[in-house]
């Protein structure tokens, strides 16, 4: 008789085996996982270099097992991390997951991460420092239209590290999708006169034009219109009163050719559409000239257009008049529509003071005599007599919406007003605000899309540090609106950047 032992032992440890299994499971459920809503946003919005803190809530449906987190940007893997901490180094929309799981499952959560530009639009200044450093702030306007605040006064080190901003920063324009900022330097090596290409949106530099070898390329007005046409070369006046011709396309500075004389401390652009008259005083002449749509220069003449070799008492129309001033009375975008634009220019003989209102192009075309006809909105009148406060170099700003030139000496803190189109006397401007202590200097103004507001950038001698300020006004009556205080040093210029 045979025994089997082995056989008849080994059943109940097959039960027993399959009893534990069992009772594993049992004490073990599946955990499921879920993230808390609210704790990942659908979408996220932040400024280039500013960064990002996501932290997510997460809970399972029993035990509370190992979890493993993943951080997806724009279809890779960024971090493994149970937090979230993103900077913003590029702009973009980014597509985004975050995907958490245990050993029984994952959970998802799609997400927008968009990196904006924080200089999108918004009021923008260089300044510069005791010393002629220079700087770039900027205040963002927000979607609703309004100011947000100056949160930054170096911008220009901010998102070029390894660029120095060279010296004595003189002139800013906006300019085919780049900032461009014109700097004068000293002179002595790493320090040459020089012109940036900043991203509008990034003020990260995309180019640089440094020329060292025309020691008297001083640039003090860059004029370029804001649709630059590609090829064409635009003036840029300096401190001796000489012209430069500035290719932005090629990157290249020679002196000027089509402007080859004098000119005054003050010139005027007046751009529609892809259209744009430049306008100077010829100081060797006594005479206003003008490049219209890069033709020229043609000489504002008694009659019709002239060449400056034909420019003599007789065919000058300022004959005899000393230069002041001139600008452009700003129009909003309805106002170019149906309005013709123009510029004034304001003259002197003696203690005498007149204005004349010029049609931007001048003239206009007669077409029974066949000839182009000066217009100029009533000639030469009467707008003061002994000293006035507005010259070539005084900061100001002029509007179309309450005819108004507000303007300052540039030697105080007084904000005077204007009307233009009077007959009032320009030495009997009136003081609608002052700003600052009255140590305060006014350096360069500004004035909204809207023509409500006005800027006044202004510094405190006495100060150290940033003591570069700015009061919004009331355009039509000078009532203060903000104030912005120790935002910048002392400012060159104050402009509104736009998208």
């Amino acid at each position: 008789m045979k025994i089997y032992p082995i056989l008849v032992l080994s059943i109940p440890m097959v039960l027993s085996s399959c009893l534990e299994d069992h009772t594993t499971e049992a004490i073990n459920p599946i955990s499921e996982i879920t993230i808390v809503d609210g704790s990942v946003k659908s979408q996220y919005d932040i400024n280039k270099n500013d960064s990002l803190t996501i932290t997510p809530e997460i809970e399972q449906s029993n035990e509370q097992k190992p979890l493993s987190f993943s951080w997806e940007v724009a279809g890779k893997e960024y971090s493994n991390d149970p937090v979230f901490h993103f900077t913003g180094d590029a702009l973009g929309s980014y597509q985004c997951r975050l995907v958490v799981a245990n050993e029984d499952g994952k959970a998802f959560q799609p997400f927008t991460l968009n990196v904006n530009s924080p200089y999108e639009e918004g009021m923008t200044i260089i300044s510069k420092t005791p010393e002629g450093e220079s700087r770039l702030s900027f205040m963002l306007t927000r979607p609703d239209g309004t100011d947000s605040t100056f949160y930054d006064y170096d911008c220009f080190t901010m998102n070029n590290r390894n660029e120095k901003f060279v010296s004595n920063v003189s002139d800013m324009r906006q300019c085919g999708g780049n900032l461009l900022i014109a700097c004068q330097g000293t002179g002595v090596p790493g320090d040459y006169a020089t012109i940036y290409y900043l991203n509008e949106k990034t003020f990260v530099i995309e180019n640089i034009l440094s020329v060292p070898e025309y020691p008297d390329f001083k640039p003090t007005k860059m004029q370029m219109p804001s649709s630059a046409w590609e090829g064409p070369t635009y003036p840029i006046l300096c401190e001796n009163g000489k012209i430069y011709e500035f290719s932005k396309t090629e990157g290249t500075l020679v002196p000027g050719t089509q402007l080859s004389a004098t000119y005054a401390q003050s010139c005027a652009l007046y751009e529609y559409g892809n259209y744009y008259n430049l306008v100077f005083w010829d100081v060797e002449l006594g005479a206003l000239c003008q490049i219209y749509t890069g033709y020229g220069p043609f000489y504002c003449s008694t009659t019709d257009k002239q060449e400056r070799s034909r420019v003599n008492e007789t065919t000058n129309y300022f004959n005899g008049w000393d230069f002041v001033a001139m600008f452009v009375p700003r129009q909003t975008d309805a106002q170019q529509v149906t309005e013709a634009g123009e510029i004034v220019v304001i003259v002197k003989k003696g203690i005498e003071y007149r204005k004349v209102r010029l049609n931007n192009n001048f003239w206009a075309y007669n077409e029974d005599t066949k000839q182009n006809v000066l217009t100029d909105n009533g000639g030469l009148t009467v707008t003061g007599f002994g000293s006035i406060k507005f010259s070539g170099e005084s900061p100001y700003v002029a509007n179309r919406t309450y005819y108004s030139l507000l303007f300052s000496d540039g030697i105080d803190n007084k904000v005077y007003s204007w009307n233009y189109t009077s007959t009032g006397m320009l030495s009997n401007a009136k003081t609608i605000a002052t700003v600052g202590s009255p140590n305060a200097v006014i350096t360069s103004m500004e004035i909204s899309d809207d023509h409500k507001r006005t800027y006044v950038a202004y510094y405190e001698p006495d100060e150290a540090g940033l003591n570069g300020h700015v009061t919004v006004l009331e355009t039509n009556t000078g009532k203060e609106i903000a104030q912005y205080d120790n935002i910048c040093y002392r400012p060159v210029k104050i402009m509104y950047k736009k998208k």
